[in-house]
């Protein structure tokens, strides 16, 4: 005999609920409600470190089709707090898959809520911006813990996140997945990747092109990365307010002001190196979360359709005009994607360049910071 399907509530912030069923675990969970776009890659999604503290609603009406394989983790463990969708698939089909996503859910202690509205919530969180919001069984009990837990998450939810999921220690990356090729000793780049909260795709793409990553807590001082003569600096993705990480923009400023050394941001490493060179951070009314987002290359005119994560973005300051040269720029909102620091080999980019979930149109960013590093390693062994 089938077990009978548990019932579920999402209620927001403002009091609106919305009945479903329940699939996962039966945790309660509290977080930021932002919805993803994208159609494809879920299992990137629910394992990315960025959307730690976050409910993520997946506006694809099908999830779970290809269910949950063992290559395409972004991390080692699902970040977010809850998952809502419209219909989730309990038997995938799919050579690769290992477990189902209802399995997978119940295993990392997460829990789910499906067949609801989910059309209606996202014109909700478009209209009137993101919203806290709480999953639970549909259990009397349950009402008024859920409110008592939304109400203690709006209290803390400028927390430092970072330092809940970066290292805290210093490593070396292992590439699983790493590609065979002939590896020139020679031309083997020492990149220092801090880690806010990094994906392994980023890790693999630039493993795959000789770089040793030596991966370093968040709030790690210049004078230990010096250490490891570093080619290059990746600031990598992750979650939160950037304006909260006072101690993570001082490092960057720091490292700008007394090396040469090159560096390229992503996402949240973009908004911090952006933080640090004098621009402003502000939160947008819903983000851009997706894998369908175009972004045009002002140097080149060329049209990227890229994968994006994010709830803040940069704006420029009038005073620094002469020090950045924005690179980049949204196609939806005019927001700034990309930037560079005028006679200084520093990039950063908005959006995701290893594209998983998404296109891998934004590529070019991780080639243009290997010939800026492999350059530069030239130039000081002359």
């Amino acid at each position: 005999m089938a077990k009978k399907t548990k019932k579920a509530v999402l209620m927001l912030e403002n009091g609106k609920k919305f009945y479903g069923k329940l699939a996962g675990s039966n945790y309660m969970c509290v977080g930021e409600i932002i919805f993803n776009t994208s159609m494809t890659g879920y299992q990137e999604i629910i394992t990315d470190p960025s959307y730690f503290n976050q409910i993520v609603l997946l506006t694809s009406p099908h999830i779970g089709n290809t269910g949950i394989n063992c290559e395409d983790n972004e991390s080692n463990k699902i970040h977010l707090s809850g998952l809502i969708l419209k219909n989730i698939t309990k038997h995938p089909s799919n050579y690769k898959s290992k477990i189902n996503l209802n399995k997978f859910l119940k295993k990392n202690n997460i829990i789910s809520i499906y067949d609801i509205d989910t059309r209606k919530l996202t014109k909700i969180i478009r209209k009137f911006g993101t919203k806290i919001g709480c999953i639970f069984e549909n259990k009397k009990k349950n009402y008024k813990k859920a409110l008592k837990k939304i109400i203690s998450f709006k209290n803390i939810i400028k927390e430092k996140k970072i330092k809940k999921i970066s290292t805290k220690y210093i490593y070396i990356y292992k590439n699983l997945f790493k590609k065979k090729h002939k590896e020139n000793k020679n031309s083997i780049l020492n990149v220092i990747v801090y880690d806010y909260g990094i994906k392994n795709s980023i890790l693999n793409i630039l493993s795959n092109n000789n770089c040793k990553l030596i991966i370093v807590p968040s709030n790690t001082k210049i004078k230990e990365i010096l250490k490891y003569s570093p080619d290059g600096i990746l600031l990598s993705n992750g979650p939160g307010d950037p304006n909260e990480y006072k101690e993570e923009s001082m490092i960057i400023k720091k490292i700008l002001k007394k090396t040469k050394i090159p560096m390229l941001g992503i996402c949240l490493g973009h908004q911090l190196l952006s933080l640090s060179s004098g621009m402003k951070i502000i939160k947008m009314k819903f983000g851009h979360h997706g894998s369908n987002h175009p972004v045009k290359e002002l140097n080149t005119n060329k049209i990227l359709i890229t994968s994006q994560n994010h709830n803040f973005s940069v704006r420029m300051n009038k005073k620094i005009n002469k020090k950045i040269t924005v690179t980049h720029v949204s196609l939806l909102d005019n927001t700034i994607q990309g930037i560079s620091i005028k006679n200084r080999n520093v990039i950063s980019f908005q959006g995701h360049p290893e594209g998983n979930p998404g296109p891998n149109d934004a590529n070019s960013i991780f080639q243009k910071f290997i010939r800026i590093m492999i350059k530069n390693k030239k130039k000081l062994e002359k």
